[in-house]
């Protein structure tokens, strides 16, 4: 695993064309420590995700890893200390998952040289914690859309890197992984020291998850700080629209977040017969 670094995001104004849609951002991911980002569809998360892993050009601000621009590192030298999953990665048709999993050792590795046993190490443990293992050789084009998502899941792990950015890891995975992946976030925190920053919808895993939430509005931070600090009835019913309940539950001392709709909750029952012989 790579040391442990710092990566900040200081008063980020972000573009798409001549629409500024990130506003002075600033983000502060440390070692040891999970910060998600959360708001609504527009509210400015991937972006702002994209820009620390330097795939969205900074208009004004800036970028720093240990209190140093990025910019004057060379791609290579940035992807040995930061490492980004998305959802739209495509690999190329036949590769196994053992092969796409190899992806992540690329920065790690010399020109034309194999594989080394340290890079064959990390890539055995990142499909053995995502639970891809037993997929090795299969071709990743055969696999669903949840499994090819911890397949590529992998790959970033196995990078190595002391900064893990995650946008929406939990999309498309069934309940079992889902927990599993906020598990595996917790652990890249807790038992490696690994900056993580991490963009989810779902406000209950947000709340799962983090040490700290900066819950996002049209490109500005309405919130930050501690998830029960930020995730309140009122600045979720300010930053969605819509009503939405706040509560503790009594037997895991989680939040419980209850957004309202138009409809209320049905409330099922079952009604059982007596019968007589």
């Amino acid at each position: 695993m790579s040391s442990p670094a710092v990566l900040t995001g200081d008063q980020l104004v972000l573009r798409y064309g001549a629409t500024t849609v990130v506003h002075g951002v600033s983000a502060v991911l440390t070692p040891g420590h999970v910060t998600a980002l959360v708001g609504p569809n527009g509210s400015g998360k991937s972006t702002l995700l994209r820009a620390l892993a330097r795939l969205h050009r900074v208009y004004a601000g800036d970028v720093l890893l240990d209190g140093k621009p990025v910019s004057a590192l060379t791609v290579r030298q940035f992807a040995r200390e930061v490492t980004l999953f998305t959802q739209s990665r495509q690999a190329p048709p036949g590769l196994t998952v053992s092969e796409v999993v190899a992806f992540g050792r690329h920065p790690h590795r010399r020109r034309f040289a194999g594989p080394a046993p340290a890079d064959q190490a990390a890539i055995e443990h990142a499909m053995r914690v995502t639970g891809v293992q037993d997929k090795a050789g299969r071709p990743i084009g055969e696999l669903s859309g949840g499994e090819a998502q911890r397949v590529w899941l992998a790959a970033c792990l196995a990078q190595d890197t002391g900064v893990v950015l995650l946008d929406e890891p939990t999309n498309h995975l069934d309940l079992r992984y889902q927990i599993e992946t906020l598990d595996l976030v917790r652990d890249l925190a807790d038992d490696h020291g690994v900056a993580v920053g991490i963009v989810l919808h779902d406000l209950d895993h947000a709340a799962r998850v983090a040490d700290t939430l900066l819950l996002l509005r049209a490109g500005r931070i309405h919130a930050a700080g501690d998830p029960r600090e930020v995730l309140t009835a009122e600045h979720l019913t300010e930053v969605y629209g819509l009503r939405v309940e706040v509560g503790t539950d009594p037997h895991t001392g989680r939040l419980r977040i209850d957004p309202i709709g138009r409809h209320p909750a049905r409330n099922l029952q079952v009604t059982v017969k007596e019968t007589t012989a």
